[in-house]
């Protein structure tokens, strides 16, 4: 809900606030104040065209703010959140500037954005009904959802099975396509990978075989160096010759420190150590003894892993870095193969499940065709009644509910307001049947029958009031009482009769110091509302006659609003 809107240097407005809350708002003044510049400050706000020649004369730039409390708005606040804004204290600051050269900047939740996106994110909050608007009613997709709501849960239960269904079959059509489209790279695919698994399985590879083969392939490749060190280190451990040798030292010097052991405990302990590295180093004599004699040279071993190796090298260069990579590969494949080799199978089956939901979507998509005319039958009716009692009797508005030629995600149906505003005049589109008088309130006799459906929070109507007087006059009044019941309603009308019924009546004042005209917006307590309305009855804020009669419209209003 909008709380607020802040305008400066916009038209004649220098700079105000206008604070705004639940129920009905009525905007009125003198003929040139600048009524009108409230709307146009929303069209800003809602992403609308700028105008240079809208910025104030002086002024560098026109600036428009809007603060919109987001209650349970939760796809608002994620759409100000997808465009880089914030939200504060359940809050949110729209804004827009346009320069006086023409340039327009925009501002989402303190985040700057294109002008596009601030339309996008601002557009579900407020529809603004006036003779030069672009009506959201008046768009065929916007015209079925109406309907769709009108209908209620019935409509809507029809409306998601028919979906569903049509979101499977899409599913389905879109793989039955690209499954017969390719085949043939499908079966030259499943070639390739047959081959290489064919490849693979006569190699029969280990997993970690390459690394333990290359091991293998060196050690047999240096075996006569391997042994020969191997035989040096035994003979400098424990030598067969009689020469020196590390065991031979070592026990020497535990000897010479056992000699003494009695006379210092010091040597005693070295001495024990000396015991330990002997033992250790007679273990390790012989492990490097059996080590060389392990060592085999044997030339047909050696070739026969160079052989395997070069097996695994070329799967290696194909299929994966390793053979635990190629191996890999091959559990992948072969799973791939299988969906590959069932091509023909998958295609009966998605031509199967294509026939079935086929069936499935003509039966949800006749159903919910059903359920929309008989909808349109009781919106048609609603909305001519309503149209009766705001100086239209002779107006009568249709739903027309009629084949589309194709399936679509919405239905089988196109759905159009026809309107006949006089006796015996055939229904036209809603857009062309009507004057723009007459649109405004076609547009606010659809509204009220559609309240509590829509999920537009704010509704603004500009002179929806235009041609009306007397007693179509008042019936519009209630009518925008009743539909503030719901929703927040903002309107500019020059009608006393309209104004009687607001919740809150903001006045536009135009003043002027010889050289500048200026206009500011005023909050009316009950006595200004009085002296206003009896301006707009009769041109005069003090004429007792106006006032007795300004004061009877308030209490007549004041019974309904009582009443909600």
């Amino acid at each position: 809900m909008l709380e607020e809107i802040r305008i400066g240097s916009l038209g004649v407005i220098e700079s105000s606030t206008l604070e705004l809350g639940p129920g009905l708002t009525v905007i009125t003044g003198e003929t040139g104040a600048g009524k009108t510049m409230i709307v146009t400050a929303l069209g800003l706000l809602l992403g609308g065209r700028s105008d240079s020649g809208a910025v104030r004369t002086g002024a560098k730039s026109a600036r428009v703010e809007g603060v919109v409390r987001v209650g349970d708005l939760s796809a608002f606040a994620g759409a100000v959140e997808d465009a880089g804004g914030e939200v504060e204290d359940d809050r949110v600051v729209l804004a827009r500037n346009v320069s006086a050269e023409g340039r327009s900047r925009a501002y989402v939740g303190g985040a700057s954005v294109p002008v596009s996106t601030l339309a996008e994110v601002a557009e579900p909050l407020v529809a603004v009904h006036g003779q030069s608007d672009q009506h959201r009613l008046l768009q065929a997709a916007a015209q079925r959802d109406a309907l769709d709501r009108f209908g209620g849960e019935s409509l809507a239960a029809l409306l998601a099975t028919y979906a569903d269904v049509y979101r499977r079959l899409d599913a389905v059509e879109r793989e039955l396509e690209e499954v017969v489209a390719h085949a043939r790279e499908r079966a030259q695919e499943a070639d390739l990978l047959r081959f290489g698994l064919g490849e693979v399985e006569a190699i029969a590879p280990e997993p970690g075989e390459d690394a333990a083969l290359a091991a293998e392939e060196t050690r047999l490749g240096f075996s006569d160096t391997l042994r020969t060190a191997a035989e040096q280190a035994r003979e400098a451990l424990s030598s067969e010759q009689g020469d020196p040798d590390a065991l031979a030292t070592t026990s020497a010097a535990r000897t010479a420190l056992e000699g003494v052991r009695e006379h210092d405990p010091e040597a005693g302990e070295l001495a024990d150590r000396l015991a330990e590295l002997t033992y250790l180093l007679s273990d390790l004599a012989a492990d490097v003894a059996s080590y060389a004699d392990r060592i085999e040279t044997d030339p047909a071993r050696l070739a026969a892993v160079s052989e395997r190796r070069a097996a695994l090298t070329a799967l290696t260069r194909k299929y994966g870095e390793t053979i635990d990579e190629v191996l890999a590969w091959a559990e992948r494949s072969a799973t791939r193969l299988l969906d590959l080799d069932h091509t023909d199978e998958r295609i009966e089956e998605l031509r199967a499940e294509q026939e079935l939901l086929l069936g499935e979507r003509e039966t949800a998509a006749a159903a919910l065709t059903a359920a929309r005319v008989e909808a349109a039958g009781r919106l048609g009716a609603e909305v001519t009644a309503e149209l009766a009692l705001l100086a239209m009797p002779h107006a009568r508005l249709s739903v027309d509910v009629r084949p589309k030629g194709r399936f679509t995600a919405s239905g089988a149906d196109e759905v159009e307001l026809m309107l006949a505003a006089n006796t015996g005049s055939e229904p036209r589109p809603l857009a062309k049947g009507a004057s723009g008088g007459e649109l405004s309130r076609v547009m606010l006799a659809l509204e009220v029958a559609l309240a509590g459906t829509s999920p537009v929070p704010t509704f603004v109507f500009d002179e929806v009031d235009a041609g009306v007087g007397g007693a179509a006059a008042v019936e519009v009044g209630r009518r925008l009482a009743q539909l503030a019941r719901s929703a927040q309603v903002l309107v500019v009308t020059h009608l006393p009769q309209v104004a009687a019924y607001a919740d809150r009546h903001v006045v536009v004042e135009k003043s002027s110091d010889g050289t500048v005209t200026s206009s500011g917006l005023t909050v009316l307590d009950d006595e200004q509302r009085e002296r206003e309305l009896s301006r707009m009855l009769a041109g005069l804020a003090d004429s007792d006659t106006a006032l007795a009669h300004a004061r009877e419209l308030l209490d007549v209003a004041q019974e309904l609003r009582a009443a909600r």
